[in-house]
């Protein structure tokens, strides 16, 4: 089915982009859905010896960035706003956010994630508008 490839390449785009060699997630997209996961590790830890704010914001980001894109078959979608909560700290483990489109406008779209922890407790949430872009998506951004 055209769209299944559409979600395998748009996994494979994600995982080639160079920041991702750095954090290691994993990640499954589905239709107006998309399921971002990595493995804490201590060099994700800020001073007080859990992990930073930013890797929250990174997978809450993503997953809600590529449920969006799930939609969009032939352009990037950019985020245009995120905003995020933090509810708890982790500090081992896994995080897996789940991201869900709410609003699929002409050209900008509204999604929500949410970040649990291995034990199934949510430690943040996230919401953001992303564009729908006039950037085509292409083999040399990874879209293969």
């Amino acid at each position: 089915m055209v769209q299944d490839e559409h979600y395998r390449r748009l996994e494979r785009m994600y995982l080639s982009a160079p920041c991702n060699d750095y954090f290691q997630p994993r990640i499954v997209v589905s239709r107006g859905r998309a399921e971002v996961a990595l493995t804490v590790r201590r060099d994700f830890y800020h001073g007080a010896g859990a992990v930073h704010g930013a890797v929250y914001f990174k997978v809450l980001d993503d997953a809600a960035f590529f449920a969006c894109n799930s939609l969009v078959p032939d352009r990037f979608v950019l985020t245009v706003q995120f905003q995020v909560h933090l509810i708890r700290p982790i500090s081992e483990g896994d995080m897996s956010a789940v991201g869900e489109v709410v609003q699929n406008g002409v050209t900008l779209m509204v999604a929500e994630s949410r970040v649990y922890d291995g034990r199934d407790r949510e430690i943040g949430r996230g919401s953001g508008t992303f564009q729908k872009s006039r950037c085509q998506l292409t083999r040399e951004m990874g879209y293969l």
